[in-house]
């Protein structure tokens, strides 16, 4: 019998978001949407943290509606309850396979009554990896320490300035 112990759990846990995470990608791509990970999914897939609790979907603004319906046959749309911090346009949460999905269009921080306009732009994103066999767009890492110092994030900006986890 199998002996199951914090770190296998952590790890089984970890490898079933990512396999979410290529199956969305899979689906996104084959219909063309413009998308990139962000937030805690994109430090640990740049390697500053040992883990991430939701994945984190950026998408232009021009893709949601196509966005929700491929992401409304894999899965189930919660009720929304966006922070007053944000004014994003479009925010919608997810499950798949029991994995929470977070997806944002027209991404809007406010920081002491301005609002910053951190839409998700294509030239933001930087780089792609291979996650089982699928393309993933990660947006620019650059980008989320600016929106974590805006969201007063301290320790998010520290992750992302530490060399190594």
């Amino acid at each position: 019998m199998p002996e199951y112990n914090e770190e296998s759990i952590k790890k089984d846990s970890l490898d079933k978001k990512l396999k979410v995470l290529s199956a969305v990608a899979h689906e996104l791509n084959e219909c063309g949407i413009v998308w990139a990970v962000g937030a805690s999914a994109l430090l640990y897939l740049k390697n500053k943290t040992d883990h991430f609790n939701d994945i984190d979907i950026m998408v232009l603004e021009d893709d949601i509606d196509k966005l929700k319906e491929v992401l409304l046959k894999m899965g189930k749309l919660s009720p929304s309850t966006p922070a007053k911090q944000y004014r994003t346009r479009h925010f919608l949460e997810f499950t798949i396979d029991g994995i929470d999905i977070d997806v944002m269009a027209g991404f809007v921080i406010v920081q002491e009554g301005k609002e910053y306009d951190c839409s998700l732009q294509r030239e933001q994103i930087a780089e792609y990896i291979r996650i089982n066999g699928e393309k993933i767009p990660l947006q620019s890492i650059a980008d989320w320490r600016r929106y974590y110092n805006l969201m007063g994030r301290p320790e998010k900006v520290e992750m992302i300035d530490t060399p190594y986890f």
